[in-house]
C-alpha cells in the first residue's frame, strides 16, 4: 500500500511518514501544495493525507484539481481549523475525510485504512493467508505452522504485497514501488536482498517452498 503525504511541517511530515511506514506503507512525503497535485496526478497512491494550509497551492486546491482532472485517490484533510464551514468546506471540494490537529497518529493510521478499505468498495480482509502461513495484518504477528516468523517493516510489506497478489507475480518495479516509494535506486539490488531475506524466515526448514522467482519478471507466492 502506497499513500501520499502532502504536509510543509516538517516534524509533522515525519512523524506521519514514520508512522505509516513501521504500519507496513510505502510513503511518499512532499512540502507543497504543487508539488503534492503533481505527484498524486502522475503516480497512483492508495490513499492521501493533504494538510490545508500549505505553500504554492492550499490543500483544497489540490483535492479540487485532483477531482476535476478525474484522479479518485481517496484524500485525508488535515488542518488545525475546527470550525463546522471549514470542514464542510473540505468535504465539498473533494475530500472523503477530515482529521483536526492535534491528533492521535492511531486514529490517522485508522482512518487512512478505512478510507482504503471504502476505495476498493469490499472490507479488506485483517488476515491473509496462502496454505500454513498467515498474515494478521492488525496484530502484525505472522506464523507458518503455528511458528511464529519476526519480519522486519519492510520484510512484512513484502509480504502483504505478495499475499494480496494471490498466486500472480509481483514485478521488482512494483516492490520498489510500494515498499520504497520514491526513495531508491532502480539499479541497485534492494529487492533481491529483500526477497532473499524474506525466503529464508518464511521457506527455510519447510518442506514446501512457497516463495519463487520467476526469471526475467519477479516474484510470486504460490503452493506449488
Amino acid at each position: 500500500m502506497r499513500v501520499l503525504v502532502v504536509e510543509d511541517d516538517d516534524s509533522i511530515a515525519s512523524f506521519i511518514s514514520r508512522g505509516l511506514k513501521e504500519a507496513g506503507f510505502a510513503v511518499d512525503v512532499s512540502n507543497n501544495g504543487n508539488d503534492g497535485l503533481a505527484r498524486a496526478q502522475t503516480a497512483e497512491y492508495d490513499a492521501a493525507v493533504v494538510d490545508l494550509m500549505l505553500p504554492g497551492r492550499d490543500g483544497l486546491s489540490v483535492v479540487g484539481e485532483l477531482r476535476r482532472t478525474g484522479v479518485t485517490t481517496p484524500v485525508l484533510v488535515l488542518t488545525a481549523r475546527r470550525s463546522v464551514e471549514d470542514r464542510v468546506r473540505g468535504l465539498e471540494a473533494g475530500a472523503d475525510d477530515y482529521l483536526i490537529k492535534p491528533f492521535a497518529f492511531a486514529e490517522l493510521l485508522a482512518r487512512v485504512q478505512a478510507l482504503i478499505r471504502r476505495s476498493t468498495g469490499t472490507p479488506e480482509a485483517t488476515e491473509l493467508t496462502l496454505g500454513d502461513l498467515t498474515l494478521n495484518r492488525l496484530t502484525r504477528r505472522v506464523a507458518r505452522a503455528g511458528r511464529e516468523i519476526e519480519l522486519r517493516p519492510r520484510e512484512f510489506a513484502l509480504l502483504e504485497l505478495l499475499l494480496r497478489h494471490g498466486g500472480r507475480v509481483v514485478s521488482k518495479t512494483m516492490i520498489l514501488s510500494h515498499v520504497w516509494g520514491y526513495d531508491f535506486d532502480p539499479g541497485s539490488n534492494v529487492v533481491d536482498v529483500l526477497v532473499f531475506r524474506l525466503r529464508d524466515k518464511i521457506d527455510r526448514g519447510f518442506d514446501v517452498q512457497l516463495l519463487h522467482t520467476v526469471r526475467g519478471v519477479g516474484y510470486v507466492l504460490k503452493l506449488a
